[in-house]
């Protein structure tokens, strides 16, 4: 199992975002990931998660890369799900929950949550993606917030961005981590008092029937009793053999949690929303 790790904030945030190529879309910015994976080839990287990829020609690599240098088609139907369903993140504890990038909780962040959590398996995600679009989403610059040009690319100016004045307030809000869940969630556990997340976001996360087990467990300890699961997926994903109905039908058996379909997407391959609840 991958062990737990809790990733420090970098003092001069505002540095980690030079030079950086970033992108926006539905209001929130993020980096480039193409950028990312170039900058990631060059082997110094202790996962090495990039080139494992590459020569092994996929995207999800059990064990050693899950996933999180690509944005899953499903994290936009939840961002816009929690958008149209006007979920309230106000004084809320969120988990983004296999984060990778880490929009999930940036729009709880946005939306004044209380405190919001990062996790991704692995930690290069963490240090390259995750901690730089939130710190981007931190910042209080002007002339890059509310443009309606979704998917502008735009590079920040070498010289160093003024600090916001919100930006430490936002960031003591932030927590990152990384590592398999059964690990994170023993991590987390050992916090006295530990403080359970009202609200669990999590995207494309149920592909491996091998991982439900974990996943449920993680989701039974972390969850306040009257918390609130979001998970968006895929109907059936092909070659892994997980999916919605074969996660419900798990759910189902294991007699902790009740689950109901709150929005179908249509397009393409059919995908889900699911809300999942204490019984």
């Amino acid at each position: 199992l991958k062990a737990a790790k809790e990733h420090n904030i970098p003092a001069d945030v505002t540095k980690i975002l030079e030079n950086r190529v970033m992108e926006t879309v539905s209001g929130l910015r993020y980096v480039n990931m193409a950028a990312v994976e170039m900058a990631c080839q060059d082997g110094t990287h202790e996962e090495d998660i990039v080139s494992k990829s590459v020569s092994s020609r996929s995207d999800l690599i059990p064990g050693v890369y899950e996933g999180g240098l690509k944005i899953w088609e499903c994290t936009f139907d939840l961002l816009n799900f929690l958008s149209e369903a006007e979920i309230q993140f106000a004084n809320k504890t969120v988990l983004d929950l296999g984060c990778g990038a880490g929009l999930l909780g940036i729009a709880a962040l946005k939306g004044k949550a209380q405190q919001v959590h990062f996790q991704d398996y692995n930690s290069t995600v963490i240090n390259e993606i995750t901690l730089l679009n939130v710190v981007a989403n931190c910042v209080n610059d002007d002339s890059r917030t509310g443009s309606e040009d979704d998917k502008k690319i735009v590079k920040p100016p070498a010289k160093r961005p003024k600090k916001a004045k919100s930006l430490p307030g936002e960031l003591s809000k932030c927590r990152f981590f990384s590592g398999e869940w059964s690990e994170v969630s023993k991590l987390l556990l050992s916090n006295k008092p530990c403080s359970k997340y009202d609200l669990i976001l999590t995207s494309e996360t149920i592909y491996n029937p091998d991982y439900y087990s974990a996943l449920h467990d993680t989701l039974s300890q972390l969850l306040d009793k009257n918390g609130r699961v979001y998970l968006a997926s895929k109907v059936h994903y092909f070659g892994v053999g997980g999916g919605v109905y074969l996660f419900e039908k798990f759910i189902e058996e294991r007699n902790v949690f009740k689950s109901s379909i709150v929005k179908e997407i249509e397009e393409g391959l059919m995908r889900f929303i699911m809300e999942i609840t204490f019984k």
